[in-house]
């Protein structure tokens, strides 16, 4: 097994410099709210803009996605997320869509955006190049520019920040600056304990890691506010350690996979559980967090409980999803893979495009 205290053999693994990303990512929340406040907004007011829907797929959706359950009960709108070819049928003029694709070019996210164009939608586009940016410059879309050179999935900032910076200039949230301000700060003061220099006995995200490690996680959290989340933490996993995960929400698997956990045979010592929690977490749902993690203990399936941390809902969520990816960042070194590629993906793309 690969070494985490080796920042040398670390380096081996790691050739495209994933580590340097995921330590240096509060930096994308300072520079997406420069991006966000520099594009020209036409005259939208509340009134004119009844729902809103995110168009993405993979790291550049999850930032929309974060967007919506942060945003759960202060937006007084609907507010989806679409990952598919096609936008809902009651996506209309009055509807937001926000265009999201760091490529410019993903297939999905170019579809919903004719989609959009064709149904008369107010459109605001988030890329850092190709048909995306052709198309929103030929037609006069506001679009925020990312910078280049970023996997998708480690532009979470910038897929995040701007979207909450704009729908607080169309008037729709408040005070939104400040909390991200609040967690960037609390972001830069908090990776320093994840860093390679720390070693394994007192950095909690290579103990994880080690724990992780050729097992399969199933994740669960809270479905307020910490559901993308548990989202994040799956994609993570699956993109950067190239492992299967898995997540569910509270309440909603207690009613249908907690069934599932009584046939355990064949692969109980695979499993392993992990419970993103938060003290915001209704009362019930934290019942129900201590009451199915006994359940799974029982049946001698280790479970993991990760507590969020941070003063402001903005620091608590990004304060999981940092622990996450650097997670993911030691399980990729464990498993011996280059957290950056993303080849089967690359594959799939280059046969779609052929057929």
């Amino acid at each position: 097994m690969y070494t985490l205290d080796s920042r040398e053999e670390i380096k081996k693994i790691d050739q495209s410099g994933m580590y340097e990303v995921i330590y240096n990512f509060p930096a994308q929340f300072e520079d997406g709210l420069k991006r966000a406040k520099e594009i020209h907004l036409p005259r939208w007011g509340r009134r004119q803009v009844r729902n809103i829907v995110v168009a993405g797929l993979g790291g550049s959706a999850i930032g929309g996605d974060l967007v919506r359950s942060y945003l759960a009960k202060d937006i007084c709108i609907p507010f989806a997320i679409c990952r598919n070819y096609t936008l809902p049928h009651w996506v209309l003029p009055a509807t937001l869509v926000f265009v999201s694709s760091y490529s410019g070019n993903t297939e999905e996210t170019l579809s919903a955006f004719q989609d959009a164009l064709q149904r008369g939608a107010k459109i605001i586009c988030l890329t850092s190049d190709g048909k995306v940016e052709e198309i929103s410059s030929k037609e006069k879309i506001p679009c925020v520019l990312l910078p280049k050179g970023y996997q998708p999935r480690a532009a979470l900032g910038y897929s995040f920040v701007p979207i909450l910076v704009l729908l607080e200039r169309l008037g729709f949230v408040e005070d939104e600056e400040e909390n991200l301000r609040k967690a960037k700060e609390f972001l830069e003061e908090n990776r320093n304990k994840y860093q390679v220099e720390v070693d394994m006995q007192n950095n909690p995200a290579k103990t994880l890691a080690t724990k992780l490690h050729k097992k399969l996680p199933i994740i669960y959290a809270s479905n307020d506010y910490f559901d993308a989340v548990s989202t994040r933490w799956k994609g993570q996993f699956c993109e950067n350690a190239k492992m299967l995960a898995f997540n569910n929400v509270f309440p909603e698997f207690n009613h249908n996979e907690l069934v599932g956990w009584k046939v355990l045979s064949d692969y109980r010592d695979d499993l392993i559980v992990v419970i993103l929690k938060d003290s915001g977490d209704h009362p019930r749902i934290q019942k129900r967090m201590e009451i199915v993690k006994g359940i799974i203990e029982k049946l001698k399936v280790e479970v993991i409980e990760v507590e969020s941390t941070g003063e402001n809902l903005l620091s608590r969520m990004f304060s999981l999803i940092q622990l996450g990816d650097f997670t993911s960042f030691y399980l990729s070194i464990l498993n011996g893979e280059d957290p950056s590629p993303v080849k089967v993906i690359d594959f799939l793309k280059n046969k779609l495009a052929k057929e």
